[in-house]
């Protein structure tokens, strides 16, 4: 069943959309370009007003991923799954993540970067925790190994321990080797780097503990 068009009403909180009244009562809302081509007394057929409420859902998803992308870069995976969440349409949420990525606001290469940066800089983590995550992100396994191809693992490795060791009791040295040891495991380093990087942590904080020869003279 057609209508015919009452009202046209810019929105109070957002004046870049028009609310549409189809026979007295509000219909659904449109962006104001498209409002351009309605005038009140227009008679829509059930086919346009089907159409239309689906552009007005297509836009408000839209918004709402906008929204969602304002916190942080998100991965296509990221955006479809909160989409979803919030009860969009598969044809609608496939319609914004097109949208999206012709824009460049997704893309799972430039966001799989992104974290990896971010970890380097806040919270490094060993190749095999970056790939579970990245995986859970829903990053493609071609990608993640792109990514981490030039990743210094044991660099990383090498900051995170440093760090780490200066805060551990020394009393006991096998204590103190299996709480570092444990603790860069749960960061997701290989164990291989885990073994070289704690030695030579070791070997350096024991250097700094060796009084010089001037020292004991004194």
């Amino acid at each position: 069943m057609g209508g015919k068009i009452t009202a046209l009403r810019l929105q109070k909180r957002n004046k870049e959309r028009v609310n549409v009244y189809l026979n007295g009562e509000f219909a659904f809302g449109l962006t104001a370009l498209e409002a351009m081509h309605l005038q009140v007394g227009q008679e829509l057929s059930e086919e346009e007003i089907a159409r239309l409420r689906a552009r007005d859902l297509v836009e408000r998803a839209y918004q709402r991923a906008l929204h969602y992308l304002s916190y942080r870069p998100r991965s296509t995976a990221e955006v479809r799954t909160y989409l979803q969440r919030k009860g969009t349409p598969p044809e609608a949420i496939e319609e914004v993540i097109a949208r999206l990525e012709r824009v460049g606001l997704i893309d799972d290469v430039a966001f799989a970067r992104f974290w990896l940066e971010n970890r380097e800089t806040f919270r490094p983590r060993g190749k095999r925790g970056l790939r579970y995550e990245l995986r859970q992100k829903g990053i493609a396994p071609a990608i993640i190994e792109e990514i981490l191809t030039d990743y210094d693992e044991e660099a990383a490795a090498y900051r995170v321990a440093l760090a780490r060791a200066r805060r551990l009791p020394k009393d006991d040295a096998r204590v103190f080797r299996k709480r570092l040891y444990d603790y860069l495991a749960r960061r997701g380093f290989d164990y291989e780097v885990i073994q070289t990087v704690v030695t030579r942590v070791e070997a350096e904080l024991a250097d700094e503990t060796i009084p010089t020869r001037r020292g004991h003279e004194e």
